[in-house]
């Protein structure tokens, strides 16, 4: 089912300023960055390390680009810090129905596209013990750098 912790999203006023300070403290460099409209947020992926599967373990740098966004709301609530975990897996919309079944609540119906390309979904924080939890499965081929 799940195979790696693929990344923890971090919510923050300003990314250009906190991707400095997690270069600068760190040594971390951005990996990929975009702007979701959908989501209403501006990100930067940083690169931990890669994994056993494949894949790789990021930090997601998430500046909300509306107010209204759920980013947004949720800066404004509980101010920066750790804002969702994300699991890798080779199949969101066969795991994402194992969990439904399970009795937690998916947030999206079908998954949706995320970051670099991804397949994405969240469940509810109420059903995984106040953690917005999301699941992610890579796209075939992840981008290099950016």
């Amino acid at each position: 089912m799940l195979t790696r912790i693929d990344h923890i999203g971090i919510a923050c006023f300003d990314l250009d300023k906190t991707v400095e300070f997690y270069r600068a403290t760190y040594g971390f460099e951005v990996f990929h960055s975009e702007v979701n409209e959908e989501q209403g947020v501006r990100e930067a992926m940083l690169k931990i390390n890669d994994t056993s599967d494949g894949g790789a373990s990021y930090l997601q740098l998430l500046e909300p680009t509306r107010e209204d966004s759920a980013v947004g709301k949720w800066l404004k609530k509980n101010g920066e810090g750790v804002h969702h975990i994300a699991f890798g897996t080779a199949d969101v919309d066969a795991d994402s129905e194992a969990i439904r079944d399970k009795g937690v609540r998916v947030l999206y119906e079908e998954p949706r596209t995320g970051s670099m390309g991804s397949r994405i979904t969240f469940l509810h924080p109420k059903d995984c013990h106040g953690v917005l939890t999301e699941l992610v499965t890579a796209a075939p081929s992840s981008p290099t750098e950016h």
